[in-house]
């Protein structure tokens, strides 16, 4: 058994930890069922409760939700287009988020897949550095799909900071 001190009382019957519990007017709670023996300790349980929650609370809010957001393409996608779409991706991939760059083919479009290939590879080329190839493309009904995650941020450098001057020995100061 372990008090709300942190001290060790020792191996104590149930009934005699929850006596000394209650004359100090906080809680028995049970830490380690699994041990031999259980350790017990005398807490106040609905303050513990409040610090865990508080404690999740404060990792949720730490923790960063990766979200996918989706780029749409054609086979017959014009420059312009393209370039938006490009930023786009590039955009998200700076704030964290994942892209899933799809194509669909229409009609007799399907007959021509390399041309889709193209499109969905000049997007991976043109990136580059910024976003990391997750799933390579790859077909799915008429859709073609790829997902790119973003890159691995490299550490800001700091700028040397320059050195103060040495303090001159009073030989070296000019005459006034």
């Amino acid at each position: 058994m372990i008090d709300e001190k942190g001290e060790q009382l020792g191996i104590l019957p149930p009934f005699e930890a929850l006596k000394i519990a209650r004359e100090r007017g906080l809680d028995l709670v049970e830490v380690s069922p699994t041990a031999v023996p259980p350790v017990c300790r005398i807490q106040d349980y609905g303050k513990f409760l409040y610090e865990k929650e508080k404690s999740e609370r404060a990792a949720r809010k730490r923790q960063k939700i990766i979200t996918v957001k989706e780029v749409k393409f054609s086979v017959t996608i014009d420059d312009h287009d393209y370039v938006t779409r490009r930023n786009q991706a590039l955009r998200f991939l700076q704030d964290g988020d994942k892209v899933k760059a799809s194509l669909r083919f229409k009609g007799r479009q399907m007959a021509h897949r390399e041309l889709g290939y193209a499109i969905i590879n000049r997007l991976i080329q043109d990136i580059g550095d910024t976003g990391v190839v997750e799933f390579m493309p790859r077909m799915e009904g008429n859709t073609l799909h790829a997902i790119l995650a973003p890159g691995k941020k490299e550490a800001a450098k700091k700028p040397a900071q320059p050195r103060p001057p040495s303090p001159q020995t009073p030989s070296a100061q000019p005459a006034q």
